[in-house]
Parts: C-alpha cells; sequence; structure tokens
C-alpha cells in the first residue's frame, strides 16, 4: 500500500508497505481523507516534543469500514471517524475516564504510526461511526474535538468575554464552540486573511493583529478589564507567556498549544487575579460526539475550513508549500 513516511525533519517519501492485518478487537479501515495538522508540520519540522523517527503521520482521519469484530457496529463500508488516542484503560487518569491523558498514551501519528496510508488497523472502539458525515467531514473531527475539549475545560458560558489567541485550525475550532455556548469571542492572529475567515464566516465579534499595539486594542475593546477566558492556540512559547497578561481578574488562561521551552509568568500578575492555568491535551470521546452532532446539525462550516487538498502521493512536494503563512492554508487535506 502507498505510505507517506517522514524519515527525518524535513524530508518525507512516499514508500510501499504490506497493508496490515487486524489483530483481535481490531479493525481494518480503508483510509480516504487525512487532515494535516499544526502537529504534522511541527513534525516535519522537527519540533514535536514526543517523537521519534522515522513516522508516518496522520491522525486526522476519514475512513470506511473495511472489516471490524462481531458486534462492533461497524458495517463494512460505512464512513466513520477515528480517535486516534490509544489509551492503555488501566491507569489512574483511564480510569477516572480522562483518557485524553492517560499516562501511557500512544496517538496515532506522533507516538505510533499513523494513517497517511492506504489503510490502517486500529482498535475498534477507537473507531466512531458517522454515517451522516462526508469523508471530508470525518476527517475535521479530530481538530475540532481539540477545540471543544479546551472550551469544555475553560467552563465557557455565554456570560464570558473569550480572546482566542491564534486563528489557526485549532483556535478557529475553540472559537466555533466557545461561540456555540454563546460567548463574545475575540480573535488575534498574525495573519489577516485568518482574521477575515474569523470574522466573516465563524461570527468573531472582533479582531485583532497580534503586534505591539495589540494590548492597546485590546483593552479598548473590553474597557480595559481584558477577558473572562484567554486560550492559546499559537504553539509559540513567547505568545503563551504574553498572553497572561490578556487575562482579566478572576479569569481563565487554557493553553491549547505545546512547546518544547519552559514558560514562566511574573507571580505578581498571576496572583493578583486569581488566574486558574489550564492546559487541555487531546480531547474524549464526548467531545467528538459534540463535534459530530454540530457537523451534523449545520453549525461548523466545514466548507469554508478546507481550502487546500491534494493528493496522497503529492504529500512531499504539497506539506513544505503548505505549511509557509503564503500559502493561506486553515485546513490541508489529503485524498487517498
Amino acid at each position: 500500500m502507498k505510505t507517506i513516511i517522514c524519515d527525518r525533519p524535513g524530508s518525507l517519501s512516499l514508500i510501499d508497505r504490506p497493508e496490515p492485518r487486524p489483530g483481535p478487537g481490531e479493525a481494518l479501515l480503508r483510509i480516504r481523507r487525512v487532515g494535516v495538522c499544526g502537529t504534522d508540520f511541527h513534525i516535519l519540522g522537527g519540533r514535536q516534543p514526543y517523537l521519534s523517527y522515522p513516522r508516518v503521520m496522520g491522525h486526522e482521519l476519514g475512513a470506511e469500514v473495511v472489516e471490524a469484530p462481531a458486534g462492533s457496529g461497524l458495517p463494512p463500508g460505512m464512513t466513520a471517524v477515528v480517535m486516534p488516542y490509544l489509551s492503555c484503560g488501566t491507569c489512574r487518569a483511564c480510569r477516572r475516564g480522562l483518557t485524553n491523558c492517560c499516562r501511557r498514551i500512544s496517538v496515532l501519528g506522533v507516538h505510533q504510526d499513523g494513517g497517511m496510508a492506504e489503510y490502517l488497523a486500529v482498535p475498534a472502539g477507537n473507531v466512531i461511526p458517522a454515517p451522516n458525515l462526508s469523508l471530508d467531514q470525518a476527517a475535521m473531527v479530530e481538530f475540532l474535538a481539540i477545540g471543544a475539549h479546551g472550551v469544555r475545560r475553560a467552563a465557557i458560558t455565554p456570560e464570558d468575554r473569550v480572546l482566542v489567541v491564534g486563528a489557526g485550525p485549532i483556535g478557529i475550532a475553540a472559537l466555533i464552540f466557545a461561540r456555540a455556548r454563546g460567548a463574545e469571542v475575540t480573535v488575534m492572529d498574525l495573519r489577516q486573511d485568518r482574521l477575515d475567515v474569523a470574522r466573516t464566516e465563524l461570527g468573531a465579534a472582533a479582531t485583532v493583529i497580534a503586534s505591539t499595539e495589540a494590548a492597546d486594542r485590546l483593552a479598548a475593546l473590553t474597557g480595559g478589564e481584558f477577558f473572562d477566558v484567554v486560550i492559546d492556540a499559537t504553539g509559540h512559547a513567547p505568545s503563551m507567556t504574553r498572553g497572561l497578561s490578556f487575562v482579566g481578574h478572576g479569569g481563565r488562561y487554557v493553553l491549547l498549544s505545546i512547546v518544547q521551552d519552559d514558560l514562566a509568568f511574573p507571580d505578581p500578575e498571576f496572583h493578583k487575579r486569581e488566574t486558574t492555568l489550564l492546559a487541555s491535551r487531546n480531547a474524549l470521546r464526548s467531545d467528538f460526539d459534540e463535534v459530530m452532532r454540530q457537523i451534523e446539525a449545520g453549525a461548523v462550516p466545514t466548507e469554508a475550513l478546507g481550502t487546500h487538498r491534494a493528493p496522497l502521493a503529492d504529500a512531499p512536494a504539497s506539506m513544505p508549500v503548505w505549511s509557509t503563512p503564503e500559502a493561506g492554508v486553515i485546513k490541508a487535506i489529503l485524498e487517498v
């Protein structure tokens, strides 16, 4: 089967591998769509802290069921979403239902080979039936669930004033699901094209270019009181540190992004706000279910999010181009 492998930072190759055979309790999937996300670009650039090379990337997957265990509810030919977080089920986090932060978690495309291939075998419990979604939509559920999980971590309400910093796919997902909870959302990013999408397609109340004047602009928008919730989706350590200054008194700061660096905050500023600091990792099955409900209800403009596409075989040529700001990518999809 055709497979894309990242041999080392900066190097992608199209190779042939044997088709997998499902083991006990596993389903065999024909991969049809692979969403390309920031994690994949970080892997390509050598900036992903949980990975060793070589690696087959791909964890945003829209698939068709080929075969599955009896009683799994996964008939052949059904469109399916893959939940790519393979948890152990036995550690304390898993026993408490927090499978997204399992101590021994293995994420497809990061800790183990993923779905940039024609076929993939995964535990049947990680395959979610999606008969009412298109293949493109199925491939978007995972990144949208990341944003939905961060919004849930923040316990956003209609009374909250929310700032999302970083308008890539994960930040856009946070915008969508914060608005779904009735919150007023401002978005900040370096790129005007992404801010335009956030305002015109996704209903952001205001947008701000990330610049030296941004703090003054955010202060003006909020009467100097800033935001009840700030969600960082930049993956940029200086931005993550700076974001604390945009959290209002009594506010919550959610870090959706991850960096290899240490982060440091001035304690007087952190303390006087009584800031709640929250990490948000991966997503839970309930987040996937919520995303699928919202897509089926027409609340997620998936057509506006899918901006670029190419055949799987073109990934080595396309992905380096898509990783540049000039490409204007929101969500790129590989067709298998």
